[in-house]
């Protein structure tokens, strides 16, 4: 498994050119463990692909494939920071066991111009200065465990071949801090939703912010957030409420240890 990350703050992008400037012997094709909606960020993600090396030489090191790989990957907003050996039957995207994904909130943000150019587009700007954190709180322990998540998805071509029922593992709200406090002179609180689960429904981690968002500012109870999951009906999520994509980071791919053996000769790279 190639583990990649990104120069913070960009949408995960991995150049096949870089992977074909180490003249495979083989086609290559790249599995990435997890997609995201255009202006969603990607702190890190994991891929895999086959590579045979040509005139039957032995696999490159993991150390010099992550190096040749970046140094094809200089012109881009992308870091490979690890490489794995696995077995062939593994899979970047079926065999990850949990994503976790962490959405920012500033708060006090009455006009763009009040947003710090190292937050630009990295998180939501909130107008109101306080949140009922407590509220929040109990609203997002209501989303924790197995439920039927149709209320927080959106609708899109691959809704009916989408199983609705998802298990939340963490649904939590904890202060943050701006990127670069140490420069940072405005007294602007951050606050992290951080949402685990081994998959997620499209928008569901965005539909599930923009509501816990609404009961913090007093537009939704505590208990509309119980009613909405146990309508179990995309349609009943009210219009405009979904947050938007700029404060949402894919922030962890786990996968089972037992999926990362030792190597083997015949092995492949992902």
């Amino acid at each position: 498994m190639t583990s990649v990350h990104t120069a913070p703050f960009h949408r995960i992008y991995f150049p096949m050119e870089a992977v074909r400037r180490l003249r495979p012997a083989n086609a290559i094709s790249l599995h990435v463990s997890s997609r995201t909606d255009t202006g969603v960020h990607a702190i890190c993600n994991s891929a895999h692909f086959d590579l045979q090396r040509q005139n039957g030489k032995p696999p490159l090191a993991e150390e010099v494939l992550v190096d040749a790989l970046n140094f094809h990957l200089r012109p881009e907003s992308i870091r490979v920071t690890h490489a794995h050996r696995v077995h062939g039957a593994f899979h970047a995207r079926f065999q990850a066991v949990s994503r976790t994904y962490v959405y920012r909130l500033a708060m006090g943000i009455r006009h763009h111009s009040c947003m710090p150019l190292t937050e630009d587009k990295l998180c939501w700007g909130i107008r109101s200065v306080d949140l009922d954190i407590g509220a929040m709180r109990d609203a997002a322990a209501l989303l924790v465990g197995t439920h039927n998540f149709s209320s927080f998805r959106a609708l899109n071509s691959e809704t009916p071949y989408k199983d609705p029922v998802k298990t939340l593992d963490r649904a939590s709200l904890e202060p943050g801090d701006a990127f670069v406090r140490r420069h940072f002179h405005r007294g602007i609180q951050f606050w992290e939703l951080t949402f685990r689960s081994r998959s997620f429904l499209y928008k569901q981690v965005r539909r599930m912010t923009g509501a816990l968002v609404a009961v913090g500012q007093g537009k939704m109870s505590v208990y509309g957030v119980k009613e909405l999951l146990e309508a179990q009906d995309s349609l009943a999520y009210p219009q405009n409420l979904t947050a938007p994509p700029d404060g949402l980071f894919l922030a962890r791919v786990d996968y089972d240890p037992l999926d990362l053996p030792p190597h083997t000769q015949d092995d492949s790279y992902s």
